[in-house]
């Protein structure tokens, strides 16, 4: 069964960095395309970045372009989210996503079938 564990949340200063880490439980990790979205307090879920499953591919909401780099390290089963200079509207739960055997861009929450749990990140001024 395929599960995705957020990890990496947490209170952070305006201005500052952060790393969220997604493990994901069945592999090959390699065979799933895999994005993040975030939950900001009282909006819908939306897209922030999405990978391809070797990494030839990244896409990034508008949003954050410039300051959000995902990544994966496909024999440690890890999608990562990096995120500096970080503006109050980052707040929100994040989630990653993925999809097997995918191979459109992954920017929508309808492509995706796996979802993790969500991994809070609050942002103070």
């Amino acid at each position: 069964q395929v599960q995705l564990v957020e990890s990496g949340g947490g209170l952070v200063q305006a201005g500052g960095s952060l790393r969220l880490s997604c493990k994901f439980s069945s592999g090959p990790f390699s065979n799933y395309q895999a994005g993040w979205f975030r939950q900001p307090p009282g909006k819908g879920r939306e897209f922030v970045a999405a990978i391809s499953r070797r990494s030839e591919n990244e896409d990034y909401a508008e949003s954050v372009r410039g300051r959000a780099t995902i990544s994966r390290d496909n024999d440690r089963n890890t999608l990562y989210l990096y995120m500096h200079t970080l503006r109050s509207e980052a707040a929100g739960v994040y989630y990653c996503a993925a999809q097997r055997d995918y191979t459109a861009r992954g920017m929508t929450s309808r492509e995706y079938s796996y979802w993790g749990q969500g991994t809070k990140v609050t942002v103070s001024s």
